[in-house]
């Protein structure tokens, strides 16, 4: 054994002298190596429907889109505004009039992750802050299904005459996680797990 390497605790002996493997670790101990990832989701999840409260409150609900008096917030002029809409599709409003569906995707999404957690390397520091991101992310958009049946979005961009799809704090979690954990993944490819 090389003397600066940590010596390994023996397994207990049992009362027949053969080893005993160690007790699984508590429940609780489990959590808390995910505790990066679920205070991340839990962070852009409260974000997200803070904002939402906010947008529903305060601007009129404008399914056509329009921009003008009353029907949305100039943040920068020909730039940045907050509108507020609905989206019953995906990103990009593909597959519009499909919350359900989408719905159910999105709970099949996250029992998937949870699932497959450990070939996820979900231990890892950039894994949990990516994969955080995207739950806290398919959370809040999900919540907006099972209550509105559609997702609200406000923020809306203009780049000259393109008008980038209105989204909203959820989708740039889910993108953010996305986009971070594809990133790490083909940096370090051996690393998962």
């Amino acid at each position: 054994m090389n003397p600066s390497e940590p010596a390994q605790p023996e397994a207990p002996v049992g009362a027949e002298g053969d080893r005993v493997p160690p007790a699984p670790p508590s429940r609780a101990t489990r959590i808390r190596a995910y505790q990066r990832l679920l205070g991340i989701a839990l962070a852009v999840f409260v974000l997200d429907q803070a904002t939402k409260l906010a947008i529903v409150a305060k601007v009129r609900f404008d399914p056509m889109h329009s921009h003008g008096i009353g029907n949305d917030l100039e943040v920068i002029p020909g730039f940045f505004y907050i509108i507020h809409v609905g989206n019953t599709g995906a990103a990009w409003s593909m597959f519009s009039g499909r919350s359900v569906t989408l719905a159910l995707l999105a709970t099949g999404t996250l029992l998937a992750i949870y699932f497959w957690r450990h070939s996820l390397g979900l231990r890892q520091q950039v894994a949990q802050i990516s994969f955080g991101l995207l739950c806290g992310g398919i959370v809040g958009n999900l919540v907006d299904r099972m209550i509105h049946r559609h997702v609200i979005d406000f923020i809306d961009l203009h780049f000259g005459s393109y008008i980038y799809p209105t989204f909203n704090v959820a989708d740039s979690g889910i993108c953010v996680g996305v986009i971070l954990y594809l990133w790490h993944s083909l940096r370090n490819p051996g690393e998962a797990k």
